[in-house]
């Protein structure tokens, strides 16, 4: 009920219809850029492995980590931001009981004939207005195969009951330290980049 009249984002491979996976949030299509640019950072890399073998090696520090780091500093802003409103929506889920009612297995066979197996379990909740919600529930139990039955803790957006959690605290964690990590790396190639002109 909860997706009942919304549109929905589908995905599958590319002549594999069957495999098919549903999202409620949807991607943009590539612009068929991928190649073009790939094929620019490859030009980029040979000159700056040029001007390494003729200025020293102080000129791959400034020429790989100050991109780099201009890279980092401009996307710095959004993902705070994405990762403060992130914060937020987790502080303001309604919790409500839920079951696992379901453990659905999924058996591939890839192009070197391994067999992967997939458990995706489904779970059922009652959000605080009456909504029935079955979904899938791809992380947060940590024994797929043997929680048919299990009952669960959900936390969902009371605007978008789609988008549940069963552990904040452990998201909120994720997201924390997916933030300090931006940073660190952003100061790490500053500095290599620093290390990089100095040396010049």
């Amino acid at each position: 009920m909860a997706w009942a009249g919304r549109e929905i984002g589908v995905s599958y491979p590319r002549g594999r219809p069957h495999a098919v996976r549903f999202s409620h949030r949807f991607s943009e299509g590539g612009r068929g850029l991928g190649r073009p640019n790939f094929s620019l950072f490859l030009v980029y890399a040979g000159l700056v492995a040029v001007a390494v073998v003729d200025r020293g090696w102080p000129w791959a520090l400034v020429g790989f980590c100050g991109p780099w780091t201009l890279s980092g500093l401009f996307h710095l802003p959004g993902n705070v931001r994405d990762r403060n409103r992130r914060i937020d929506e987790l502080a303001a889920m309604a919790v409500v009981p839920g079951r696992v009612v379901a453990v659905l297995r999924s058996v591939t066979v890839d192009s070197d004939g391994q067999t992967l197996t997939t458990l995706m379990p489904v779970v059922t909740f009652t959000t605080l207005d009456g909504r029935e919600v079955t979904a899938y529930c791809g992380s947060g139990i940590p024994d797929p195969a043997g929680s048919r039955g299990s009952d669960l803790t959900i936390h969902y957006a009371p605007a978008d009951p789609a988008d549940f959690v069963l552990d904040v605290e452990a998201e909120r964690r994720s997201w924390k330290r997916d933030m300090a990590v931006n940073v660190v790396g952003v100061l790490v190639v500053a500095a290599a980049a620093v290390v990089g002109v100095v040396a010049l």
